[in-house]
């Protein structure tokens, strides 16, 4: 289905107290406000949609319902299942939340006169708001789902703005067009692909939300180098859908009967994003998925070579296959600890044309793999 365009009674009347609301939380800065207030969410929001719950993606039913959610800081889901039928229901593309929009905008830190290359147009709502910051023939935008694509496209030209689309891979370069000034991913990647760095000029900055085995997701912001790596800091937690070419499975297979042990580290305290960017550079490979729980959280984690283990706040531990990986797990939250459990901005990351590096405090201060 087509975005709708809602009538102008349904278009988002309550719409400026959420713009209120993210200014009144220091998210939105006098430009990017007046930006937010001249570019309703509504336009872009079509008439099927789903709200995400913990465990699934419900049906948002009326136009009562949908008007709430869309002038609600929440994500609006607006594709299940890469648009496939008889799936499991599974969230592939969404209109992100306002809140997260704002975050990412501001750290692109864009002025007038800036190209830039958005990367997964979605709905085409971050694109008519930096077609309304900096005009339409410097903003340049590409998905790679051409049904997604098309419905972006129809509801920017509907709203009365005309960027340069593109449907495509995004880790591609685009045809012609030669470094931007700034880069925003609006899908998740497992790693910043060199590739990306590249359609960026020497001084140009990217914006790109990251998830790694070991943690759901996180900002980062990187500032290309004269010699064409990136440096810079992680900005907080960010979950965003994966990059289609960047999913992979939540965890690994598990081998061998289940080993108990006594209740070590409470579990939830694996979900702190400081521990878990720290512990995603130690661990490579390994993965973590959670849940939360009454008491706290229960985790699962896994490792290429079938290692496992399961725990739960105020559970004994269950640990699988080769190797006590929980033990492991357990020493580098002891080494977290002893750097003075630092939080998720004192983490950065360098990108060159060998990889990435997550660093402490300081670029030359690089996490490396306990297993190096």
């Amino acid at each position: 289905m087509l975005p709708a365009v809602v009538s102008a009674a349904h278009q988002a009347p309550t719409y400026p107290s959420l713009v209120q609301e993210l200014a009144d939380r220091g998210l939105l800065t006098g430009r990017w406000r007046r930006v937010f207030e001249a570019v309703p969410r509504s336009r872009f929001v079509p008439e099927v949609v789903w709200r995400q719950l913990p465990d699934r993606c419900e049906p948002v039913v009326g136009a009562d319902a949908w008007l709430a959610l869309v002038n609600s800081d929440e994500p609006v889901i607006t594709q299940l299942d890469d648009g496939g039928e008889g799936g499991p229901g599974l969230a592939t593309s969404s209109n992100s939340m306002p809140s997260m929009v704002a975050r990412m905008l501001t750290l692109l830190e864009v002025v007038d006169g800036q190209r830039v290359l958005e990367i997964g147009t979605g709905t085409g709502y971050v694109a008519a708001l930096l077609c309304e910051r900096l005009g339409d023939d410097l903003v340049h935008s590409v998905e790679l789902d051409p049904v997604v694509a098309r419905q972006a496209a129809d509801a920017l030209a509907q709203a009365g703005y005309r960027p340069h689309l593109r449907v495509g891979d995004g880790e591609e370069p685009w045809p012609g067009l030669g470094p931007v000034d700034r880069l925003i991913a609006t899908c998740a990647l497992r790693y910043v692909p060199y590739a990306l760095l590249r359609q960026v000029r020497p001084g140009g900055v990217l914006v790109v939300p990251l998830a790694r085995e070991f943690w759901s997701g996180a900002l980062v912001q990187l500032r290309v180098q004269g010699d064409g790596t990136a440096v810079g800091p992680f900005c907080g937690g960010a979950t965003y859908m994966p990059m289609r070419a960047h999913r992979v499975p939540d965890l690994h297979e598990v081998r061998g009967k289940g080993r108990a042990r006594a209740a070590g580290l409470d579990p939830a305290r694996l979900l702190d994003l400081g521990f878990a960017l720290y512990a995603g550079a130690r661990l490579p490979g390994v993965r973590l998925i959670h849940q939360e729980t009454v008491d706290g959280a229960r985790v699962w984690v896994t490792r290429e070579d079938g290692g496992a283990a399961t725990a739960a706040s105020g559970e004994e531990v269950w640990q699988y296959g080769p190797g006590f990986l929980w033990e492991e797990i357990e020493q580098v939250w002891w080494e977290y600890e002893s750097a003075g459990r630092p939080d998720a901005e004192q983490f950065g990351l360098t990108v060159t044309d060998r990889g990435q590096q997550v660093w402490l405090r300081d670029p030359g201060e690089v996490v490396r793999p306990s297993r190096a």
